[in-house]
């Protein structure tokens, strides 16, 4: 049965429900858990976190129809920024047409260190630990069996000197994580390394921890846009995909608009790595990290014009060591929901997914930018603030918006007075 989402978010919330239901894109349970509101019960919370005293809730909304290596997915968005999730389903919906997000998983493995000090013979040690690498291997892997038995475990280990402020031993190991994100994993591992490497390398332990620079889970993703489908005007469009390219090459070579650049990526997936119950903390501190791979930080895409077939191309590289299981996944109602709108994804489907989600978010920006300007949206957006803030009922919030940007008079005390206005006429 085919889908059309035309007019979807003009739709009441229970039309929208309903819409869901007729076309069963979720099963009964995640159906109720949405209609009932069913979300995370306290005492689940309450076993999740310290001190806690209750739950924080934020708007749980999906972009329609995201095509992903000739796949089709409805992606779940944890945001509070409407034109978020607006950017994003117009990107996608232009992408959709050209062709979809083409994704490339680079390798899906995560890496973890044990920090080595007063090691009084560099090269002996790493001669000795090399020599004992496949042990060292093994007792990795025993420390941590049942993800061997699902296929992951210890892939590699090696180590490093580190001669900076103070000397250090580095012990890299990577590992399989399979389905899970392997903070866990990583860190049992390597606490049952600790030992054997102090005696190896005749030196203390500092630490032993997994790394969010997580160099061995990149991610790409890429697109081709249709020139033409970026304005009616042929010239016009064509100038708005040079500026995009234009757009790109600043956000590479000035780390002030790299930051806003990259920030706006992470609009997109931050929202989909919190509906899915991922750490969207360790996510973005390894791709900031990875933005600044080549000494300086710079944005995470690259837009440039294939001259031959007139389209946009655009690519985003950056580590996702995404996870379908572990952690807290299981036990948010709302995650599972999540889970089920997107058809229940492996770890590195849903990378490609989120990888995509970035790369479609900063093109709907940049258009934006080098168009009509990112204020026009933002300005309907503060209205919007401020009418709830003034206690605009359903049908007063859209009257009450437009006539604060007609004015634009964007104070709390003018949309109060604009509403006790209209309440009086009615």
């Amino acid at each position: 049965m085919k889908l059309s989402w035309t007019g979807f978010s003009k739709k009441s919330l229970q039309e929208r429900l309903k819409f869901l239901q007729d076309y069963h894109l979720l099963n009964e349970n995640n159906q109720a858990n949405l209609e009932y509101n069913h979300t995370l019960p306290l005492s689940t919370a309450d076993q999740m976190s310290e001190n806690v005293i209750g739950t924080f809730a934020l708007p749980y909304a999906f972009v329609p129809e995201v095509m992903v290596d000739g796949q089709v997915y409805q992606v779940p968005f944890v945001t509070e920024e409407p034109s978020v999730v607006a950017a994003a389903s117009f990107a996608a919906k232009m992408i959709k047409r050209s062709g979809g997000f083409k994704t490339t998983i680079h390798n899906r493995q995560m890496i973890g260190q044990v920090a080595l000090y007063h090691v009084p013979d560099i090269k002996n040690a790493i001669n000795n630990i090399q020599e004992k690498k496949q042990k060292l291997l093994e007792l990795a892997n025993q420390a941590h069996p049942s993800i061997v038995k699902r296929g992951g475990g210890a892939r590699h280990l090696h180590a490093e000197y580190l001669n900076g402020e103070a000397e250090f031993l580095i012990v890299y190991l990577t590992v399989d994580t399979q389905e899970a994100m392997g903070a866990n994993i990583l860190n049992t591992m390597l606490e049952a390394l600790k030992t054997p490497l102090e005696e190896l390398s005749g030196g203390k332990s500092l630490m032993a921890i997994l790394s969010n620079y997580a160099t061995e889970a990149l991610v790409t993703a890429t697109c081709e846009i249709d020139i033409r489908f970026l304005d009616r005007n042929k010239s016009e469009a064509l100038d708005i995909a040079k500026k995009i390219v234009l757009a790109s090459q600043f956000a590479k070579q000035d780390p002030y608009r790299a930051s806003t650049h990259n920030k706006g990526i992470f609009n997109g997936i931050d929202a989909v790595v919190l509906a899915t119950g991922n750490d969207w903390r360790a996510i973005e501190a390894g791709a900031h990290a990875y933005a600044s791979r080549n000494g300086t930080y710079q944005g995470l895409t690259t837009w440039s014009i294939k001259e031959a077939t007139q389209t946009l191309y655009g690519e985003i590289t950056l580590p996702l060591p995404i996870a379908t299981k572990g952690g807290s996944i299981g036990l948010n109602p709302t995650v599972q929901v999540s889970f089920d709108l997107l058809n229940q994804p492996t770890a590195k489907e849903l990378a490609s997914i989120i990888a995509s989600i970035g790369l479609a978010q900063n093109f709907a920006a940049l258009k934006a930018l080098v168009s009509t300007g990112i204020q026009q949206g933002h300005m309907k957006l503060q209205a919007k603030s401020l009418a709830l803030l003034a206690g605009a009922q359903d049908t007063e919030i859209s009257p009450l918006v437009s006539q604060l940007i007609s004015e634009k008079n964007f104070s709390l005390k003018r949309a109060q007075e604009i509403l006790e206005d209209f309440r009086q006429k009615s």
